[in-house]
């Protein structure tokens, strides 16, 4: 196939742009940050008592595994139907509705806060199940590590832009003594739906609808997706090199999920950072990010893919050590750069090393949807292994050095796949 026209790719990619702000400010930055600043160190929550940032890591995996359930479903209605896009938007509304919800967020509505995190993050995960379904109908095989990349340095720029306005709003607050209390956080909050849903419309506008398969469907489709799931799996025994990819994704995937969703709680709760210095450290992860992501797709040219993800594992097992045993502000911010210069490297180089090794199939969301089970239950696992360490075992320090064996087991598993395609075809 052919790459799609330039717009189609730039307005695929503006989806990063758009949805991106909410991994900034609402799972990386201010949410957390004013989170940590109102809730007490116990949280009362459905009946029971919790520590404040294991109630979050909680609230993380309950979200991941409502959608790791509903996207087999979802995914095999906009296959049969070819309505990709319709559950985009869907999933996009849902997210932005409830981080608009967020402005009504005190320390009186803890609760409140928990569930509409949950909720916005269902919305953003959902989104990006048929988002990342369209890179192989949009872009030729060639040129999927650099349109991958390309949405998310997008995404990194945007965020980072709306991020700046937010924290210019705060600190403006703060420093001429406005008397606004929370209010401008909690409008960041609203923002960030607003950004979302706003710069949602150039890709909805651009973005071609996708085709109905041409398979008829085998079973009631509110259930056909699992028996998609299981048919993928079945195929999978076929596809050896497809199939220890997912084995090696699984695992490191786990790290680098539960850093990005908690690393802000880590710097809180162990090191007491103050909620400016805690900002100033995503932001360092997320400038970072944007250059890490376009070196490693140059690097991965030179020299493959699964080299390119072998050293970026490597990177990420050397971050987990000595972020367990940082003690200093100053070395928080050093792991945080060396966080921002892989973390979107690792993202992008997954979902186009993935997208490279699918065999031929129309049946992209399917696969797709596999491949996301596998992303968001890993997710489950790491921010409940997390929670759960850090809870009853002593602390999050060692909760890393779990996240660390994740990482381990992940290169391992890398080094048994390489990137020549499985011939046999997908029926």
């Amino acid at each position: 196939m052919l790459t799609a026209p330039k717009k189609v790719i730039n307005a695929w990619a503006m989806y990063d742009w758009a949805n991106s702000a909410y991994s900034l400010i609402i799972t990386s930055a201010i949410f957390p940050a004013y989170y940590t600043a109102i809730a007490p160190a116990q949280v009362q929550f459905i009946g029971r008592t919790f520590e404040r940032a294991s109630l979050a890591s909680y609230a993380i995996s309950f979200s991941f595994l409502i959608i790791a359930f509903l996207s087999p479903i979802l995914s095999s209605i906009a296959d049969y139907k070819g309505n990709k896009k319709s559950f985009m938007k869907f999933f996009c509304y849902l997210g932005s509705a409830a981080c608009c919800s967020l402005v009504f967020l005190t320390k009186e509505n803890i609760g409140w806060g928990i569930v509409a995190s949950i909720v916005a993050s269902i919305g953003y995960c959902g989104s990006i199940v048929f988002y990342n379904a369209y890179l192989p109908e949009i872009a030729a095989e060639e040129d999927q590590d650099d349109v991958s990349a390309k949405g998310f340095a997008l995404g990194y720029i945007g965020s980072v832009l709306l991020m700046i306005v937010c924290l210019a709003f705060i600190m403006g607050n703060d420093k001429l003594n406005l008397g606004w209390g929370a209010w401008p956080v909690r409008i960041s909050f609203l923002s960030v739906g607003i950004w979302w849903a706003g710069f949602a419309q150039i890709t909805f506008s651009r973005l071609p609808a996708s085709k109905p398969s041409e398979q008829d469907l085998q079973h009631n489709i509110l259930t056909n997706g699992f028996h998609e799931l299981k048919k993928v799996w079945n195929q999978l025994q076929h596809y050896p090199r497809l199939s220890r990819f997912l084995r090696s994704f699984f695992f490191y995937n786990m790290g680098v999920q539960t850093v990005m969703y908690l690393a802000t709680y880590f710097a809180s709760d162990e090191l007491k950072m103050e909620s400016s210095q805690l900002i100033i450290t995503v932001l360092i992860i997320q400038l970072v990010a944007i250059a890490g992501a376009t070196l490693f797709a140059k690097l991965s040219d030179r020299v493959g893919n699964i080299i390119t993800l072998g050293v970026l594992i490597s990177i990420w097992i050397g971050i987990c050590f000595f972020a367990s045993r940082v003690n200093t502000v100053n070395e928080f911010f050093m792991v945080a750069f060396c966080v921002g210069m892989v973390m979107g490297g690792i993202q992008s180089m997954s979902r186009s090393t993935y997208s490279k090794l699918l065999p031929e199939t129309k049946d992209t969301a399917s696969y797709f949807s596999f491949f996301d089970v596998c992303d968001k239950m890993g997710t489950v696992i790491g921010t409940l292994a997390f929670g759960s360490v850090g809870e009853f075992l002593g602390g999050m320090r060692n909760s890393v050095l779990t996240l660390m064996v994740f990482f381990i087991i992940g290169l391992v598993l890398l080094l048994f796949v390489d990137m020549k395609k499985d011939k046999i075809v997908a029926v």
